[in-house]
């Protein structure tokens, strides 16, 4: 997906992410725009959310404190879901960043674009489905970790054989290619992963160990790839074409 410089609303679950992706986790969303509004929400009378405060001073993120009102109730997630509806209704934000692994946050990120802005999702691998695909864009938060001393194991980059295994991966490779090519079989790589990431918000090259959508494509040798000029500067981009087509 192209990169942008709109105005982001960053909205996080305090009880549903881990203070080590921070640093990752703003690199990313610097990334997608420029997060003008930074709020994390949790109730910081408890001790848990005590590992949060070190990152909240470092990226200037406001804590808004939220009591848990009944036992097996989530208020946090309705404190959310209102300040992004206001939010929304002041029609100045290009997309909101939503971070969680809660699936109570699906409608909103459905309302969110149904009004015409982006919304990119962050949570861990155990996110439900619904929220992820309700999602433009979806980051896997174990990714953020990866250059963190907190991090767990890293993720392991897979070979060749694993790439082709995985049919999935071969499918939103091969079908992205064939909706992005030219009559001669050619599609330039930036045209290809954004109809990977229409077709799965959640696609990354780096859950695969890889750190770009070119090195994943030729780790999997079910591609050529190849530079070529695109003016008359002489500057080079990047097409790929499958093997299967002569």
């Amino acid at each position: 997906m192209a990169e942008t410089t709109g105005k982001l609303a960053v909205l996080i679950d305090a009880d549903n992410a881990q203070p080590s992706i921070t640093d990752g986790l703003m690199e990313e969303i610097a990334r997608f725009g420029t997060a003008n509004v930074k709020r994390i929400y949790g109730d910081w009378t408890s001790s848990r959310l005590n590992g949060w405060k070190e990152m909240l001073l470092k990226h200037s993120i406001q804590p808004i404190q939220q009591f848990a009102y009944t036992t097996g109730k989530n208020a946090t997630d309705s404190a959310m879901i209102i300040d992004a509806m206001d939010l929304l209704y002041t029609k100045r934000f290009d997309g909101f960043c939503i971070v969680s692994s809660d699936s109570d946050f699906t409608k909103l990120a459905a309302r969110i674009r149904e009004s015409g802005v982006m919304v990119y999702g962050f949570g861990e691998q155990k996110t439900p489905e619904p929220f992820v695909t309700a999602c433009d864009k979806f980051v896997y938060t174990e990714v953020l970790r990866q250059s963190c001393d907190e991090a767990p194991e890293k993720i392991k980059r897979k070979d060749s054989k694993a790439l082709k295994m995985d049919t999935r991966l071969v499918n939103l490779l091969r079908n992205a290619v064939e909706l992005s090519s030219d009559d001669s079989g050619w599609a330039h790589l930036g045209a290809v992963g954004s109809n990977i990431v229409k077709h799965a918000p959640d696609f990354d090259a780096r859950n695969y160990g890889y750190k770009k959508l070119g090195d994943l494509v030729r780790a999997t040798e079910l591609f050529e790839v190849g530079e070529f000029s695109e003016n008359v500067s002489g500057q080079k981009a990047i097409y790929i074409k499958d093997k299967r087509k002569k």
